[in-house]
């Protein structure tokens, strides 16, 4: 890439706790340091929606009926963000783009990704311990008016938070993208299978960098890696890894097949808790296994 000035700023929304199953992605275009486009794409997520997802985003099947799938999504976007410096607010949404380029085989996106929740973590020192770095807190803390959980609105803040972070670190787009950025790739390692085991204790404090530096994670229901394995997989990502459910927890991964209700199976009672606390408000993912597993694995 040749000098980077101007960036796109992109969120996705999905159907279920499936990453690949996508039903919205926001692209807002940032030139000259202001916001010069946006775009809101409706996506058919070819996969069942869950009620609390619903309840996040408030996109429904008859929203997206009718709509392109991310097999006909891909090749428009792949061709508009050719050579691009792509900014995202925290992992999900680069891991949700290559679960569904993965589930479709069209392959990865052709640009640099840059996270902004690991630029605000290297700008600002303040926020793990008033609120945390979660794109509603900055927002709130500078004034950035959105709609959260609309796709488009949350790529818009994402941006401001960037351009904030530039102004107050003296930090230009070319060095955070020299720094942090990573190409985008559609393939993840393969997963090992093993026994499940639930009764190992892997409490343990993450590494103090990483992709996924301050943020907290739970493991709960049949993986098929060990869960120590898991743990000390997410510990070197930057993740404190705790052994119950809490307010401090920002992500829980389950089983994949644990993702939805699946022959008369029950969700276990800490992913349950864990929908009630999202329902409430609180800042937490539910990641499957696989998602879980391309986010450690970069």
């Amino acid at each position: 890439m040749s000098e980077v000035t101007d960036f796109i700023a992109l969120d996705v929304e999905t159907a279920n706790a499936d990453f690949g199953s996508i039903c919205s992605i926001g692209l807002v275009h940032f030139r000259a340091g202001e916001v010069f486009k946006s775009l809101t794409i409706l996506v058919d997520p070819e996969d069942d929606f869950d009620p609390v997802n619903i309840g996040i985003h408030g996109i429904r099947p008859e929203d997206v009926a009718g709509k392109p799938t991310m097999a006909r999504v891909f090749p428009v976007i792949s061709a508009a963000l050719q050579d691009t410096a792509i900014v995202h607010h925290s992992p999900f949404d680069r891991t949700a783009l290559t679960r569904a380029a993965g589930k479709y085989g069209t392959g990865g996106l052709p640009c640099t990704w840059l996270d902004s929740l690991q630029v605000a973590r290297r700008t600002w020192t303040g926020f793990r311990d008033d609120g945390g770095y979660g794109l509603a807190n900055l927002a709130r803390a500078f004034g950035i008016q959105f709609k959260h959980h609309d796709a488009a609105e949350d790529a818009r803040a994402a941006g401001l938070v960037l351009l904030r972070a530039m102004s107050d670190g003296g930090v230009t787009l070319q060095q955070w993208v020299d720094e942090l950025g990573y190409e985008s790739t559609a393939t993840s390692k393969p997963l090992r299978r093993t026994k499940p085991s639930y009764a190992t204790k892997c409490a343990q404090s993450g590494a103090a960098t990483g992709p996924l530096a301050g943020e907290t994670i739970l493991f709960t229901g049949a993986l098929q890696i060990h869960r120590a394995e898991a743990a000390r997989a997410a510990a070197a990502a930057g993740c404190d890894v705790v052994d119950s459910i809490s307010r401090k927890v920002t992500i829980l991964v389950v089983g994949d097949q644990d993702l939805r209700f699946t022959r008369g199976q029950e969700k276990s009672s800490k992913h349950r808790k864990a929908e009630e606390m999202i329902t409430r408000g609180h800042a937490m993912r539910i990641v499957g296994e696989t998602d879980f597993m391309a986010m450690v694995s970069g």
